[in-house]
């Protein structure tokens, strides 16, 4: 039998610094619904650092979503639920969490796929509830590292849909449904952007 398993060679790089800074982040108990959990290398590293929460792993991809139940069946937790399909695009909405987390979406998809899933997001939290995002992102004020210059140059040869967003466009985009409280430095060049769910 083939394993399904997917490889995404960043991961092994960011999963602990990603894990460290949720801890101050995440609910005590309940439910992360995980948004385009790709390989689902982060839903299992989550799931083993956290083992009081769920995790639920979504994707809209079959091959993905076959690569996070391969994880799950080799090396998963009790706390890592089966995959969800689940597609920003469309209606279906998402199941009520107690946090959503998405990493590396937004600059991977069209402008749309981030309102997507600040629509599904507000539905899906509670008022106090955290949307946490993760990923390279342009900033007013803040010098962009050629990295992150050559990166969204390429992103936008591949599609011109895609590319890096600024930051102060997804909070106008977030509000007055989600509140911008925090913003913290990653390795790489990369940010975890803390929403939280006003009152719904």
């Amino acid at each position: 039998m083939t394993d399904a398993r997917l490889f995404a060679p960043a991961v092994a790089r960011n999963r602990d610094p990603i894990a460290a800074t949720l801890r101050d982040m995440l609910p005590g108990s309940g439910l992360v619904l995980e948004i385009a959990s790709g390989s689902g290398e982060h839903a299992l590293h989550l799931a083993r650092a956290y083992p009081a929460l769920r995790f639920q792993p979504t994707d809209p991809s079959a091959e993905a979503l076959a690569s996070i139940a391969a994880w799950r069946e080799a090396e998963g937790p009790a706390n890592l639920l089966p995959p969800l399909r689940l597609d920003v695009l469309e209606d279906a909405p998402f199941p009520p969490a107690q946090a959503v987390l998405c990493i590396n979406m937004i600059h991977i998809a069209p402008w749309n796929a981030a309102l997507g899933l600040l629509r599904h997001a507000a539905a899906a939290l509670p008022a106090g509830a955290p949307l946490i995002l993760y990923g390279p992102y342009l900033r007013a004020g803040v010098e962009t590292a050629p990295g992150n210059i050559a990166f969204d140059a390429d992103l936008r040869a591949r599609n011109p849909e895609w590319g890096i967003r600024a930051l102060e466009d997804v909070a106008a985009a977030a509000a007055p449904d989600f509140a911008l409280e925090r913003v913290v430095e990653m390795p790489a060049n990369n940010l975890i952007v803390l929403f939280r769910r006003g009152v719904a």
